[in-house]
This record gives structure tokens, C-alpha cells and sequence, in this order.
């Protein structure tokens, strides 16, 4: 009688603690992928190709969905991070990979801590490089207090509910035609000049992925016997995700419509002027904080947790290693003045990044001292392996478009 009562009582805590790391995973994937980089490079594109953009935003969200089903439920299966799964599909490719994405979360770290800058001086007036020094005072203590992890989790949850219904007012105010843009999303004018934005984009929000992927080991949901849970984790990530993303994208193609050239110099800024005054203005600076700084945070542990286990003195010092990261990103952002064009890179650079990894988790799914009795569903390694080529190619041949766009 006894144990059946420790069992009752164990189920609810027990499905709370799923829940609540389920939301945690969710949150922190979703506010580090929708971070300043995706609200600049959504609003340049839409700036420049209109209402072709729905295109762009309408097809991130199979390719979002092909990339976390199949990279969340390898590692969560698994039990190992990227890195390490990468170094047992092919001796030292773990370092590769790990390595290569840490160098480029630096890149966007600096767009993460501009934007954070440029967030407080619309709310308070505050100079940018000041901005950037006190994003990074903020970032750094949230790893320096006492159990961080939970810290940023609460972060992620909190912080992101509050952007959805910033996002959500401004956009639901400015609607764009809804039949034009639905149409436009899946029979845009020209598909060939959509390749670009929507490899960007792609690229600017993939490292959320990583990050979400990687808090999948941090919190215990790993093993077979979690896969559902694990599968729930990414759909909740996901459809967060998109939301943010769709909203976003109604709120700048709203502005638009009513004939608007946005100001290339800040275009999301301009949109949210445009769309609701000096209200709208306000609140882009709210959102653009929130978004950067969720992503500071949330990038800065993605980076380390890819090289922690490939160097031991990492591991052994990690939240020492996140405030480095954190306070040399800093500096870097207040040495160095080129946020639009650091962020739209980053994206480009992601994408270009992003078959590697990929392809590398599905290889991952053959190997049994990997993934051990787990048969990964034939259709997510179908998707998988689409993406991974026709990423792989658009984003070789997409280098020189963006030169010619952005650089020359």
C-alpha cells in the first residue's frame, strides 16, 4: 500500500519536471534562433523583395523542421553532444565541426551584443558602446550567479513569451494582404532570387538549433526511452519558432505594403516606427533587446558546450569560459562598428556550415556504438539528406550573390 502511494505521488513530479525541461529546450532553441540577426536580415530581405519574402519564411519552416527532428532526436538518442558524435562517425571531425562553430557563434555574438546596444539606446538613450559593456555585465553575471543553467532557462521562457506578444501587437496592427502574401508564398514571381534570403535566414537562426540540441544533454532528455519526450521538445521548439518568425515577417511586410522604404541603415527599426509611432519604436527596442539578449546568453553557451568536451580545461572551467566568451565578444562589438553587415555574414556562413553538420548526424544513424538499437524513421533521413544537398549546393553558389548585395 505504501509503494503504491510513492508511486502516485512521484508520477506528477515526475511528467513536471518533462514538462518544464521540455519548455526550457523549447524557449531557449526559439529565442536564440529569433535573435538580432533574424530580425535584421528578415526585415533587409523584405525590404528588398517585398512580398516574394513569404517564400523565403514559408519554406524555413519545412527546412527548420528537417534540421531539429533530425538533429535533436540523433543526439537525444545518442546521449553525446555534436562534437563528440561527429569524432566517433570520423576521427577528428568532431574537432572540425565544434571548432568551426564556436568561430562562427564569435561572429554572431558580436551582432548579439550590438544589438543589445542598440536596444538600450532606443529605450534609454543609453551610447552604444555603453550598451554593449553593460550587455555584457548582464550576460556574464548570469552565468556567475549561483546554478546558472536554471538562471538562463528562466530567461529563455520569460523573455521569449514577452517578444511574441511585442511582435504580436505591432504585427497584428500593420496586417499585410493576406490572400497576395499566402499566394506569394508558394508561387512567388521568381523562385531563383529567393535562394539567398532563404539560406540566410536559415543560416541566421541554425544556431538556436545547435544550442537547443545541446541543453537536450544538459537536462537528462537523452536515450531512447525519452525519444518521444525528446520529439515533443522539438516540436514545441519549432512551432515557437515559426510564430515568432511568421509575426515578424507580417510586421515588416505590413509597413511595406503601405509604401514604405524602410531605412537600409536600421530597417526593423524603421518598420516598427512606421508601423506604430514612437510606440512601435519603443517597443522594437524592447524587442530587440530581449532578442539579444536571450542570444548572447544562449549562443555563448552553445559555443562552449561545443568544445568543452573536446578540451578538458574547458570543461573544467565552464561558466569561466562562457564569461570569456562573453566579455571578449564585447569587446570585439565595441572595437569593431559593422553589425548589419557581421550579422547578414554570420547567416551566410551558417548556411554554409550547416550540410557538414548535418550530414555528419545522419551518417551518425547507421552506426550502432552511436545510436545502439534506435532505427531512425526513413522519412526524417529523407528530408535530411534533401536538405543537406540543396543546401550544399545553393550556399556555394549563393557566396558571390551575396558579395555582389552586401559587400561590393
Amino acid at each position: 500500500m505504501q509503494t503504491n502511494t510513492q508511486v502516485t505521488s512521484t508520477y506528477p513530479s515526475q511528467t513536471n519536471w518533462q514538462n518544464k525541461a521540455i519548455l526550457s529546450v523549447a524557449f531557449l532553441m526559439a529565442t536564440t534562433s529569433v535573435g538580432p540577426g533574424f530580425l535584421t536580415q528578415t526585415a533587409v530581405f523584405t525590404n528588398i523583395y517585398h512580398i516574394d519574402m513569404a517564400f523565403p519564411v514559408f519554406a524555413s519552416m519545412f527546412i527548420t523542421f528537417g534540421i531539429v527532428m533530425n538533429l535533436w532526436r540523433i543526439v537525444g538518442v545518442s546521449g553525446l553532444r555534436i562534437q563528440d558524435i561527429a569524432n566517433k562517425v570520423a576521427p577528428g571531425m568532431g574537432y572540425f565541426i565544434g571548432i568551426l562553430l564556436a568561430l562562427g557563434a564569435v561572429a554572431f555574438n558580436f551582432g548579439n551584443v550590438s544589438g543589445s546596444a542598440l536596444g538600450m539606446n532606443v529605450l534609454t538613450g543609453l551610447d552604444t558602446t555603453w550598451g554593449a559593456i553593460f550587455t555584457g555585465i548582464i550576460g556574464s553575471l548570469i552565468f556567475i550567479v549561483h546554478n546558472a543553467s536554471k538562471r538562463m532557462d528562466q530567461m529563455a521562457r520569460y523573455l521569449g513569451l514577452l517578444m511574441i506578444v511585442l511582435i504580436a501587437y505591432v504585427a497584428l496592427t500593420n496586417l499585410p494582404p493576406l490572400t497576395p502574401t499566402v499566394l506569394a508564398a508558394v508561387a512567388p514571381s521568381d523562385f531563383s532570387n529567393l535562394l539567398l534570403p532563404t539560406l540566410t535566414i536559415v543560416g541566421g537562426a541554425v544556431g538556436g538549433y545547435y544550442t537547443g540540441a545541446q541543453r537536450l544533454i544538459d537536462v537528462n532528455l537523452q536515450g531512447i526511452e525519452n525519444t518521444k519526450i525528446v520529439t515533443k521538445a522539438a516540436w514545441a521548439g519549432i512551432s515557437i519558432a515559426v510564430i515568432i518568425r511568421v509575426l515578424l515577417f507580417c510586421a515588416v511586410l505590413g509597413i511595406i505594403t503601405t509604401g514604405v522604404t524602410l531605412d537600409p541603415a536600421n530597417p526593423a527599426a524603421d518598420a516598427f516606427r512606421h508601423g506604430a509611432g514612437d510606440i512601435g519604436y519603443f517597443i522594437f527596442g524592447l524587442v530587440l533587446f530581449v532578442a539579444s539578449i536571450t542570444s548572447v546568453v544562449g549562443n555563448s553557451y552553445m559555443a562552449i558546450s561545443l568544445i568543452k568536451t573536446l578540451f578538458p580545461v574547458v570543461a573544467r572551467n565552464e561558466k569561466a569560459w562562457c564569461v570569456g566568451f562573453i566579455i571578449f565578444t564585447t569587446l570585439g562589438t565595441v572595437l569593431m562598428n559593422m553589425p548589419i553587415l557581421l550579422l547578414m555574414l554570420a547567416g551566410l556562413v551558417n548556411s554554409v556550415i550547416l550540410p557538414i553538420v548535418l550530414a555528419t548526424m545522419l551518417a551518425a544513424t547507421r552506426q550502432k556504438k552511436i545510436v545502439g538499437d534506435y532505427k531512425h524513421p526513413l522519412y526524417l533521413t529523407a528530408i535530411g539528406v534533401t536538405i543537406v544537398i540543396i543546401m550544399g549546393l545553393a550556399s556555394l553558389s549563393n557566396i558571390s550573390s551575396f558579395i555582389t548585395k552586401f559587400i561590393s
